[in-house]
């Protein structure tokens, strides 16, 4: 499998499954899910070349498993990382007691002052390790990483959820939690 078609093919599918269906007519239903002969369909007619065996790659070679197929593999959904509106049904989950959070130098100041804010997405990303947390903040440069004493929110009512793929999930970090 070329793997340059396939990172091209996620970051398409990252696309439509998580910010802007409506590019290729796709419908996501209110738990983000899409059907996948009617995502392989309109993806070809946008000019965007995708066929069973190579969505079923992407899904399952995804560093980050951003993907999720339903159990009969008629569906497919993004794990997490919405801009849209949908209901994923997590269960709430007490975290672990730290997480970490990868951002860049020019974030800072406004984290130190307002917290972790989900911004545009439907919440706040955390990651169990400082490894993943460096991949995610290398991505806009050089990597600054937060550790967040979670179980101390936890603690005081905030709710935590942990998708599919492994990424921690929640609404907000106020900056009391964060170690800098």
């Amino acid at each position: 499998m070329n793997e340059n078609i396939a990172k091209s093919v996620s970051k398409f599918l990252s696309l439509v499954l998580r910010h802007s269906p409506e590019k290729i007519g796709l419908k996501l239903d209110e738990n983000g899910w899409a059907d996948v002969a009617e995502l392989i369909a309109k993806c070809n007619k946008k000019g965007q070349k995708l066929n069973p065996e190579l969505l079923d790659y992407v899904v399952e070679n995804n560093d980050k498993k951003r993907f999720a197929y339903s159990d009969d593999k008629t569906k497919i959904r993004a794990s997490q990382g919405h801009s849209i509106s949908v209901e994923l049904n997590l269960a709430e989950t007490e975290p672990l007691d730290f997480l970490y959070h990868g951002t860049v130098g020019k974030f800072m100041e406004s984290i130190r002052n307002e917290g972790l804010k989900k911004m545009s997405r439907q919440h706040v990303h955390l990651s169990k390790d400082k490894e993943t947390a460096i991949k995610v903040g290398s991505r806009r440069g050089a990597p600054q990483i937060l550790t967040i004493r979670s179980g101390a929110m936890f603690k005081d009512g905030f709710k935590f959820y942990l998708s599919d793929n492994n990424v921690w999930l929640t609404d907000e970090v106020p900056a009391k939690y964060i170690e800098f």
